[in-house]
Parts: structure tokens; C-alpha cells; sequence
């Protein structure tokens, strides 16, 4: 019989963790005179409360988790804490249902950006605080995932990022444990370091503060409608360029780079590879929009840039709205929406290092065509790309375009139109944040759903943040078997 202990007590402690980061928006409401400080203490006390109750059930119990345990415990944390973070935001003054307030709160945890509230610019400090913790809260949660879980798991061909240090499953919590608070300091050290830029570029303190959270955190909220559009300033969208590209790229390298390895940026395939992409989009859209739109080349530059970085690395910021530039920007923001950025970071999508693999494995099977009796090994940052981690790859893009499929065709139940359905669904798996068209593209909110709909949604983007694999598993009956 599955063993609940070790789950329940990592649980309760991630609860009570989340429960404690509400004191934050408590204090930026008390500063601010706003009444609503008393929502959140009513919700830190209930959350800690079963956060604590949790904890207290289970001390004692084993710090190690076998196979099925880790499964549980990914899926039930990203599910459950939205739950909790969702108590202010329902009871606020905002007026907001359950329903929406769930779909904000997972929004936020799982950095994806997609908001149904309007009227942030005059939405109390805390609430606006608020939403920026959850999505920094979630993405240093997804770094810790990536690096020490998920090729745990062996989800969707992360096991190429399998360290020699750790090789077995019971090992993942101490691991995990060690791994996180080095990446939580680079964390740290990058979002004080966008906070600065952002101030010194002419932001506010309580701006840069919000912004420099979903920035590290590739998340996209905001404390205006108007996203970071609201500032228009060149020096803010470029800054904010730099540091969504830097959260992009796998936190593991900064550790490297803090030990003493500068070059291991560029010995890494998949950041190289990102890097690539990166700069033939940036070029690409600027040039198209100087030949076709009629941009003079510092704007074009300006916004193309920005845009295209933001929904490439699914921060989901909009300086403008790229919607009005026509049919092919619509189509290769929606087709650029999925890619990515690099595993181990903050981004979300089906990752840079996922192409990589197939693409390389297609090119040893054509090779194979070409010479029957050759032997073609693909290869990954100087290792050979195992059978198992192509077939993985191949697995999870194929169940992915199923999944979007399917999400697609249930929000167009609901009675969505099929570009609101098809760009929710993949803005949901993708964890990107804004659709497209007039109802939930940049300059509009996801509040026009229906309640199945936004549900639909929020289980998106559960799955989509956890890689597919690691909710589906659940529902499969040999899993519960002993």
C-alpha cells in the first residue's frame, strides 16, 4: 500500500512556506493604509494552520520517497497550493469567484501568466504583491523540479540531465534539499539585480520590486493592464529583454559560472542552441516588420524584440498589442508559444533540448537510410543519446499535440470561438500567459471564460507545467495498485 506519510509531510511544509510568505503582502498593505491586510492575515492563520496540522500528523516519518511517492507529491503540490494562495485573492476586494481565484492563483504558481482580473492599476499593493510571490515562488519551485525530480522520474526525456551524483529515487529529497539552496541564492542575486536595473531605468521601487519577480521568474504578471507596456520606456523593455533571456537558461550553469567555469555556457548544446533561436527570431521579426509594417528600425527592434522573447521564453509580458500586426504574426507567435526555453530554468513549454534530440535522431535515421550498415549515435552535449530518452522525447511531443488537441476541443464546448479555444489551450500547456485574438490576447483577460472553461484551463496548465507525464501517470489503476 502506497505510504501517504513522507507525501503529506513535504506537503504540509510547502503550505506552511506558503502560509508565511503572506506576512509580505500583509506589510505592503498596512504601509499602504489599505484594509485588506486583514484578508490576508485571516488566510495566513487558516493556511498554517492545516500547513502545521500536516506537518505535525507526519514528523517522523521517512525524509526518503520511492517512484510512486514522487509522482504523488509533484502533482498533488502544484495542485494543492493553488488552493491556498487562492483564499486572499477570493476574499479580497476584487470580487472575485472561487473559480477565478483558483485560476489566478495556478496561474501565478505555475509562472503562466494568464490573468482574469482587470483594473490592477488600482488594485491594492497587496494583492499586486501577491501575484508577483506566487509566480517567484513557483519558478524557483520549477528550477528544483527540473534539476533534482524530474530526470528522477525520467518525464519526457529529462533523464539526459541525470547527475552521476544521485542515481536513484530515494536520494531525491536530500539532493533536492542541497541543490536548491544554491540555486535559491542565484535566485535571490538575479531578481535584487533586475530590481536595480529596473529602478534605475525609472521604474518605482514597489514596480521593480513586483516586475523583477515575474521577470526571474518568467511568469509575466503584472501591476498594470497595460503590462509593461505601461512604461514605455526603451531602456525598461530592453532590460526586461536581457533578463528574461538570462532566466531562460539553466540555472545550473550560473552555480557553474559562481564556481569558476565561465565557459560552461558555451559548452552547453542546449544553450547555444536557445541562444541561436534567440537572435534569428529577434532578427527575423524586426526585419518584418521594417519591410511590411513600416517600422522605422528602432522600433521595430523595440517591440519585436520584446514580444517575440516574451512569449519564446513564456514570460508573457506585451509592451504592445502584437495581435493588430497582422496574420503572420499571429501564427508564429502562436507556433513560437511552445518551444521554450532550456530545461533547468524558469521557462516552460516543450523546452529547446526536446528539438534538439529528435532532430538529431532524425538525422541519424536518414543517415541509417542512406548507409544500411553504418552505425549513427546521436549525441547531446558529448553523450550518447540513449534509446530510452529518444523514445521519451518522442512520447511526450506526441502526448502533448494530443493533449492540446483535446484541451482545445473541450474549451470549445464551453462555446469559445476556435481561435480563443485553440490559443487558450496552448497558452494553458505552454504556460505562456496572453492568447490571441480580441477576448484573451494581450490587451484583453482570460475573465470572459466560462467557469469550465477556466477550469479547464487550470488543469492545462497543471499539466503542462509538470511535463504531462508526471499527472497523467496518476490515472493510470496500475499506479494505485500495490
Amino acid at each position: 500500500m502506497l505510504d501517504l506519510r513522507p507525501v503529506l509531510l513535504v506537503l504540509g511544509s510547502l503550505i506552511s512556506i506558503l502560509a508565511l510568505m503572506m506576512i509580505f503582502p500583509v506589510i505592503a498593505d498596512v504601509l499602504a493604509g489599505n484594509q485588506n491586510w486583514q484578508i490576508f492575515v485571516l488566510a495566513l492563520f487558516l493556511t498554517l494552520a492545516i500547513g502545521g496540522m500536516l506537518v505535525l500528523a507526519n514528523f517522523g516519518s521517512s525524509d526518503t520517497i520511492n517512484l510512486r511517492q514522487a509522482f504523488l507529491l509533484t502533482t498533488l503540490s502544484w495542485s494543492v497550493l493553488p488552493a491556498f494562495a487562492a483564499l486572499p485573492l477570493a476574499f479580497s476586494e476584487l470580487n472575485l469567484s472561487y473559480t477565478d481565484a483558483y485560476f489566478e492563483a495556478m496561474s501565478g504558481l505555475t509562472t503562466t501568466g494568464s490573468t482574469i482580473i482587470s483594473g490592477l492599476d488600482s488594485a491594492p499593493p497587496g494583492i499586486l504583491l501577491w501575484r508577483a510571490l506566487l509566480q517567484w515562488f513557483g519558478g524557483i519551485g520549477i528550477i528544483v523540479m527540473a534539476v533534482a525530480v524530474l530526470p528522477m522520474l525520467q518525464v519526457g526525456g529529462m533523464q539526459v540531465f541525470k547527475t552521476d551524483s544521485y542515481d536513484s529515487v530515494e536520494k531525491i529529497l536530500p539532493r533536492a534539499r542541497q541543490i536548491s539552496g544554491i540555486i535559491l541564492g542565484v535566485y535571490v542575486a538575479l531578481t535584487a539585480i533586475c530590481m536595480l536595473s529596473y529602478m534605475v531605468a525609472g521604474m518605482g521601487t514597489f514596480d521593480a520590486m513586483a516586475h523583477s519577480m515575474t521577470t526571474i521568474a518568467t511568469g509575466g504578471f503584472s501591476t498594470s493592464d497595460a503590462s509593461i507596456g505601461k512604461f514605455n520606456s526603451f531602456s525598461i523593455d530592453m532590460i526586461a529583454v536581457v533578463f528574461m533571456i538570462i532566466a531562460s537558461i539553466p540555472f545550473i550553469i550560473y552555480c557553474q559560472l559562481v564556481r569558476g567555469r565561465p565557459l560552461s555556457v558555451f559548452k552547453d548544446e542546449q544553450v547555444v542552441g536557445f541562444l541561436k533561436l534567440v537572435v534569428l527570431l529577434c532578427v527575423s521579426v524586426t526585419l518584418w516588420l521594417i519591410i511590411w509594417k513600416d517600422f522605422s528600425l528602432g522600433e521595430a527592434f523595440r517591440y519585436g524584440t520584446f514580444n517575440i522573447i516574451s512569449i519564446l521564453t513564456g514570460t508573457g509580458y506585451a509592451s504592445t498589442d502584437y495581435g493588430q500586426w497582422g496574420s503572420f504574426s499571429v501564427t508564429l507567435f502562436f507556433l513560437v508559444m511552445f518551444i521554450g526555453g532550456c530545461a533547468g530554468s524558469t521557462t516552460c513549454g516543450i523546452k529547446i533540448f526536446r528539438f534538439q534530440v529528435l532532430l538529431k535522431s532524425m538525422k541519424c535515421w536518414t543517415n541509417h537510410i542512406i548507409q544500411p550498415n553504418g552505425v549513427f549515435v546521436p549525441t547531446f552535449n558529448k553523450r550518447p543519446i540513449t534509446y530510452d530518452v529518444r523514445s521519451s522525447v518522442m512520447a511526450f511531443m506526441t502526448l502533448f499535440l494530443a493533449t492540446f488537441l483535446l484541451l482545445s476541443l473541450a474549451i470549445a464546448s464551453t462555446g469559445e470561438d476556435w481561435i480563443t479555444s485553440f490559443s487558450s489551450a496552448g497558452t494553458a500547456l505552454a504556460n505562456v500567459g496572453p492568447g490571441l485574438g480580441d477576448h484573451v490576447g494581450p490587451s484583453g483577460t482570460f475573465g470572459g471564460l466560462t467557469d469550465a472553461g477556466k477550469w479547464l484551463m487550470s488543469i492545462g496548465m497543471l499539466i503542462g507545467r509538470l511535463e504531462l507525464w508526471s499527472v497523467l501517470v496518476l490515472l493510470s489503476p496500475s499506479f494505485w495498485r500495490a
